[in-house]
């Protein structure tokens, strides 16, 4: 049989399956050469270096997702779908899915379900401000969730993200995100947190009054 061209696909492909067998950290170019029976010199005709590689595991990942989106639902079951979705593509690739979320994504892969949640947020009246911080507070509860469902904890530090690059942000394919590019490249962790918290307990709240009626 002969053997499968050396291409980015297969690469990366290598790469997912190597993360998903021994996490992150086992990831590195000399590693992934081996696996596939390839000079390690081979690999960068293909993917420039180590973090080239990890953002297309992480765009491969997210480009996997099958969003299903009904503009004439209610927002909150839109919200919903849209959690689900990430959360399935989680299940199948849950140790990629740590990659995901240390990675900042500019590609459509990327930016795509920003732009659904930002753009679905916004529809029912939501300020840029409001819309990203229960954006971050949904991603840091499906994350959490999934790290207590899969038993996956992240083997790489906490990234700090710069500001979203403005100019490589496409306005007609990606308004919201373009739009919201400050909101987006800025982060006050203390009132993410008490913001998230607070959001949390009033629907707690409001789940309890409803029962005792």
């Amino acid at each position: 049989m002969p053997v499968e061209p050396l291409s980015r696909p297969r690469i990366v492909a290598a790469a997912i399956d190597l993360i998903e067998r021994e996490g992150a950290d086992a990831i590195s170019m000399r590693r992934i050469a081996a696996d596939l029976g390839v000079g390690v010199m081979s690999l960068y005709n293909h993917v420039p270096n180590k973090a080239a590689l990890l953002d297309a595991v992480a765009e491969t990942v997210l480009s996997g997702i099958e969003f299903t989106d009904d503009p004439d639902a209610d927002w909150t079951e839109r919200v919903r779908m849209q959690a689900r979705a990430f959360r399935q593509i989680a299940h199948h690739y849950p140790r990629c899915t740590m990659v995901v979320v240390s990675r900042q994504l500019q590609s459509p892969a990327g930016l795509l379900p920003v732009e659904r949640a930002l753009a679905t947020l916004r529809s029912v009246g939501f300020d840029g401000e409001e819309a990203v911080r229960i954006l971050r507070m949904f991603i840091a509860y499906i994350v959490g969730s999934l790290l207590r469902e899969v038993g996956v904890t992240p083997t790489f530090a906490p990234v700090h993200h710069s500001q979203v690059d403005i100019e490589k942000v496409d306005p007609v394919l990606f308004p919201e995100t373009r739009s919201l590019a400050a909101e987006l490249g800025a982060c006050d962790h203390e009132a993410e947190f008490e913001f998230g918290t607070e959001l949390l307990i009033q629907a707690i709240a409001g789940r309890l009054a409803r029962r005792k009626r």
